[in-house]
């Protein structure tokens, strides 16, 4: 899906997404990544929700946002309590949704001027994603 341009390009905007990339800026990212209205994208080790882990939240404990949007993919899923004790204790809250609600609501946000940050799950490419898959054209050929 691609976006409409705001007077906000200034900032880290997500300006498209699919199920396995995230466009910001026009930028395009095949992984996970961590991204703030005022910072570059930064990717962010994180190869499935099921994989999360206490660490994977360090980095944005010490960006210190107001809110922290955690897409997890395909399907919203909410991330155990345990792994987000150090943000609670800091008072930055965590919403968890799907990637394409997350992106729409982190744009929503970073426009208003929160200090907002969007955490992103994007699926781990497989080495045929890499290749790319081979279409029905290329494997009638191939016969």
């Amino acid at each position: 899906m691609k976006l409409h341009a705001t007077p906000t390009q200034q900032y880290q905007t997500v300006t498209g997404y699919e199920d396995d990339w995230i466009e910001i800026n026009a930028q395009r990212f095949d992984h996970s990544l961590l991204v703030l209205p005022e910072m570059p994208p930064q990717p962010w080790p994180v190869t499935s929700f099921e994989r999360l882990e206490t660490t994977h939240f360090d980095a944005l404990a010490s960006m210190e946002p107001d809110l922290v949007i955690l897409g997890t993919g395909d399907r919203q899923r909410f991330a155990p309590p345990r792994l987000l004790s150090d943000l609670m204790a800091r008072r930055i809250g965590v919403e968890c949704m799907d990637n394409r609600a997350a992106c729409r609501t982190y744009n929503i946000l970073m426009a208003e001027g929160r200090k907002v940050a969007l955490a992103l799950i994007l699926p781990e490419k497989t080495d045929q994603q890499a290749v790319g898959h081979p279409t029905f054209e290329n494997t009638r050929s191939a016969l």
